[in-house]
C-alpha cells in the first residue's frame, strides 16, 4: 500500500471547495427562499451561478494548462 500525499491533498481539497460550494448554495439559498420568497430565491441562484462561472473558466483553463505542459514534457 503506497501513500501518496499529493492525490490526498488533492483529493481533500477538492471534497473542501465541492461541499462549500453545496453549503453556500443549500444553506444560501434556503434561506433566501424562507425569509424572502421563491421569486428571490430563483434570482439567488442566477446570481451564484453567474458569479461562480468566472472563477469555474479560470480554473478549467488552468486545468488545460497543466494538461499541456504535462504533455510537452511527455515527450
Amino acid at each position: 500500500m503506497t501513500r501518496d500525499l499529493r492525490r490526498y491533498t488533492r483529493q481533500t481539497n477538492a471534497r473542501l471547495i465541492l461541499g462549500g460550494i453545496l453549503l453556500l448554495y443549500l444553506v444560501g439559498d434556503g434561506l433566501i427562499y424562507l425569509i424572502y420568497g421563491r421569486g428571490a430565491a430563483l434570482m439567488g441562484l442566477v446570481c451564484l451561478t453567474a458569479g461562480l462561472l468566472p472563477v469555474l473558466l479560470v480554473w478549467l483553463i488552468l486545468l488545460l494548462m497543466e494538461w499541456l505542459a504535462k504533455k510537452a514534457d511527455n515527450t
